[in-house]
């Protein structure tokens, strides 16, 4: 099955037979197509709002293709344009792709050939915003990967979260990522991108709970300029940006009721409204979510539409914390120090085994973003080649070897794990029984299950 467009086009051609033929190719490949008989109609307004592309003929009456090819330039810059002619020379060529044409072909034109390039020059004009996106500062940086992209890691639970990662890749089923803050949510989720069919489109990750609720719409679908004060010119959402490509939504269980069900809709059937604009702009996103929350209970709470639950929670992916796989700490700290070493500057190339052992023997209850930051303030601290205890925060030496000390997330979680331990043992294994004795549903029983890794026990 190919692949559809999923993108707005306006089809400009004098001859009518020609430009409802190509309207016809494109809608058969899920495009949305306005058409226009030449330069007038093509530049109103109402024909340009919420276009991903244009495909132009070169000679037409009255002002051509080139004329039209300069006005798109001053009105919309970042608009891809196609250009196609019966009258196709080197230097016509050449001055269409001077002016910013994207591409360039020559009638009569195969459906299969205009398809093809129409969907390379979309997904250049993806890359572009995303480019832009990046050099915006948005990006949230790498932690614990290799150069190749796999996150890091020896441990058997990390294993399995690698190999679950690698069997969805290529699909484009939805993920649900689920591990308490810092566990490399985003990481695995560019892991999954990286090995999938989008991934030569962009990854947009995106912080749902650092969105104040009344710009979520401006953010995630765009606006037209001048549409709310303060709004003076064009933007790009987070939904366009990421066309073609994986979108991720970090701390999905932030999203308000009213983003919730606009968020299910783009899912659905991949079409939106910019703020300001009346016509439909449309997206093609493989959806990655996360979480560090229990969204089965807040779905159960009425916090969380569980409609939208469902469309996200196709596969679900469990990734422990940094204390449930200590064999996994000396590699990152190592990957960590390499990576602070060069963009510190500073000669540290190893640690003193003390300090390893420090860092084995603490629970990291902030998990691997916590030991990235604690290698790189020793770093700066270091003044020798290997670094010492001396340079590790004091919280973290006193912290008894094997102990989680005073650290009340990470007694939680053992106590947690105990009960859940115990009410299995008391019931014989019947799950129906043991979530009876811990005073909660099944549901929750099966999240708490999979959060300690313990799905395999019960009946």
């Amino acid at each position: 099955m190919r692949t559809p467009l999923l993108a707005t086009v306006l089809v400009v051609d004098d001859e009518t037979y020609v430009r409802e033929s190509l309207a016809a190719i494109l809608r058969r490949r899920g495009c949305d197509v306005r058409t226009a008989s030449g330069y007038d109609e093509a530049t109103r307004p109402e024909s340009l709002d919420g276009l991903d592309a244009v495909v132009t003929d070169l000679k037409m009456p009255g002002r051509d293709g080139l004329a039209l090819l300069e006005t798109l330039r001053e009105r919309a810059p970042h608009l891809p344009v196609l250009v196609l002619t019966g009258h196709g020379t080197v230097s016509s060529a050449v001055e269409c792709l001077k002016l910013g044409a994207a591409d360039y072909l020559l009638k009569p034109v195969e459906p299969d050939e205009l398809v093809l390039v129409l969907g390379r020059v979309l997904g250049q004009a993806s890359l572009e915003r995303e480019v832009k996106l990046l050099r915006s500062g948005t990006d949230g940086g790498g932690r614990g990967a290799g150069e190749d992209g796999r996150p890091l890691g020896r441990s058997e639970a990390w294993r399995r979260v690698l190999e679950m990662a690698e069997l969805v890749a290529p699909t484009d089923t939805a993920v649900l990522l689920l591990g308490e803050s810092g566990t490399g949510k985003e990481e695995v989720a560019k892991y999954i991108h990286g090995k999938s069919a989008r991934s030569n489109g962009p990854f947009v990750p995106v912080n749902c709970a650092a969105i104040p609720e009344e710009l979520f719409e401006s953010e995630f679908f765009g606006h037209k300029r001048g549409a709310f004060t303060g709004a003076l010119e064009d933007r790009v959402g987070r939904f366009k940006v990421a066309d073609r490509g994986t979108l991720l939504l970090d701390e999905i269980d932030s999203l308000p009721p009213a983003a919730q069900a606009k968020v299910l809709r783009v899912l659905q059937d991949g079409r939106f409204e910019r703020v300001g604009d009346s016509r439909a702009s449309s997206s093609d996103v493989r959806m990655i979510s996360a979480t560090n929350t229990d969204l089965g209970a807040a779905v159960e709470g009425g916090r969380f539409r569980a409609d939208l639950y469902y469309r996200i929670n196709v596969m679900t992916i469990h990734l422990p914390p940094l204390r449930e796989r200590p064999e996994d700490v000396p590699i990152l700290a190592e990957a960590f120090l390499e990576r602070a070493r060069a963009q510190v500057g500073k000669p540290v190339r190893g640690f003193e085994p003390e300090t390893l052992e420090l860092l084995a023997a603490y629970s990291w209850p902030g998990n691997v973003r916590e030991l990235r930051n604690v290698i790189e303030r020793g770093v700066v601290l270091e003044t020798s080649e290997l670094l010492g205890p001396a340079c590790v925060p004091e919280d973290l030496r006193r912290a008894p070897a094997g102990n989680h000390g005073l650290n009340l997330r990470a007694s939680l979680q053992a106590e947690e794990r105990r009960l859940l331990e115990a009410a299995l043992e008391r019931s014989s294994g019947v799950r129906r029984r043991a979530a009876e004795l811990l005073g909660i549903d099944e549901r929750n029983l099966s999240y708490y299950l999979k959060k300690h890794d313990l799905q395999n026990l019960g009946k």
